[in-house]
């Protein structure tokens, strides 16, 4: 099997991709999940949502899964979602401490405002202890407010995060979940869908191949079909196997 990091060529001009959504995710065995998902997007689509209609009950939603799993693009999703439905979302990651900062010096005002705020944190698993405190504090405001959504993901369950115990504790209090790998034929599926969603067509031994001789993870593998989406475009070829095995050669 190749793990390797896909080969330099595949940095093509993909801003065409669309935008991650609930739904473009084959949910596969996290139907659970999506379904709470589905639910407060749909909250968000009515006229009179505000800050008193919040399915999540003055809670918060963290699901965990192996790299490859689909954790950042359902963060990724909800985060369109919310700001789709005019709403605004406050994206944190552990490599942009700033936005900690400026989320916590208005979290108060958010808090009150009548207009629901939607925050997605990822790689919980990867917080350093001044963002872990930072987090924490988080959490107590939004347990205290109806206005703020917020939605968190990682690689561990709660309770094998390497994180402050208080943190941890305060983890599993809300909504929890684990999303699962695809199998090849789940990953056939979506990759098929994330073609037809480009406009491009596939031989049909196209997929079945890439998973028996290349890259098995979906990051990569949804990579490989914007590059092969943009190589297309670029050559006016069909996908065939003869054109991804030109795209592969090392230039």
């Amino acid at each position: 099997m190749n793990t390797t990091p896909l080969p330099k060529q595949f940095a093509l001009d993909i801003s065409h991709s669309p935008q991650a959504s609930l739904e473009n995710y084959l949910p596969g065995k996290d139907l659970a999940l999506i379904s709470v998902l589905q639910t407060i997007e749909r909250s968000w689509n009515k006229p009179t949502s505000a800050g008193a209609d919040n399915p999540l009950n003055q809670r918060w939603i963290y699901w965990w899964g192996p790299e490859g799993s689909g954790r950042t693009h359902l963060l990724n999703a909800i985060g369109n979602a919310a700001k789709r439905n005019g709403l605004t979302h406050i994206p944190l990651t552990p490599a942009e401490p700033a936005s900690w900062v400026r989320l916590e010096d208005n979290i108060n005002a958010i808090s009150q405002s009548s207009s629901p705020t939607a925050i997605t944190v990822d790689d919980v698993d990867q917080l350093d202890d001044r963002l872990m405190g930072s987090l924490f504090r988080i959490l107590n405001t939004v347990q205290a407010s109806k206005a703020i959504h917020i939605f968190m993901a990682g690689k561990t369950a709660p309770a094998n995060l390497k994180l402050r115990e208080d943190l941890r504790t305060r983890l599993g209090w809300g909504l929890v979940f684990q999303t699962q790998l695809l199998d090849d034929d789940e990953k056939i599926q979506a990759l098929g869908a994330a073609a037809k969603a480009r406009g491009l067509v596939l031989s049909p031994d196209v997929l079945p191949w890439l998973l028996s001789r290349l890259y098995r993870d979906m990051p990569s593998l949804m990579a490989l079909i914007d590059a092969l989406d943009a190589y297309s475009l670029e050559t006016k070829r069909a996908v065939t196997l003869p054109l991804v095995r030109e795209l592969l050669q090392p230039k």
